[in-house]
């Protein structure tokens, strides 16, 4: 940006581009998690599921940077159906503890094509989203304040 222009211009501000973004992308997921009965929300619980069950609501809601009065209704929708459950903790009784079901389980094959196809849809090279995930990974970093390595 040069010294004359608008430092308040729309186009320049990092807030507009990540929203407008994330917006976009999120709508390629759409027709893409629809056949499987999911929301992108949905999706990203399923997807710290798949990698991490059975975890307890609280670090699930850690995992997914999601408070806990907004994850909630999220588990209790997929559990409804019946892609999860959601049972006291066997080692401490006031936690909640969140497992996939088998039909919660077998959705993981289905998901798999889910990465391919939107990369296809954005028509970018995988490097360059690589890329784009490092340096997004970097600002989320600044600006919570927590340092990563970049190694």
């Amino acid at each position: 940006m040069t010294a004359g222009e608008n430092p308040l211009a729309l186009e320049h501000q990092v807030c507009f581009a990540l929203a407008v973004a994330a917006r976009t992308v999120i709508a390629l997921y759409r027709p893409v998690l629809e056949p499987m009965g999911l929301t992108h929300p949905q999706y990203l619980v399923m997807l710290a599921l798949w990698e991490h069950e059975p975890v307890s609501v609280k670090d699930l809601s850690r995992m997914l940077q999601l408070e806990p009065a907004t994850l909630s209704p999220l588990l209790k929708r997929l559990e409804v159906a019946g892609l999860l459950r959601r049972d006291r903790s066997a080692t401490d009784e006031r936690a909640l503890a969140v497992a996939l079901t088998p039909k919660g389980r077998a959705l993981r094959d289905q998901a798999l094509e889910v990465p391919p196809a939107i990369v296809e849809r954005l028509g970018m090279d995988v490097d360059e989203l690589m890329d784009l995930h490092g340096r997004l990974t970097r600002v989320i970093a600044a600006a919570t304040g927590v340092e990563k390595s970049t190694a």
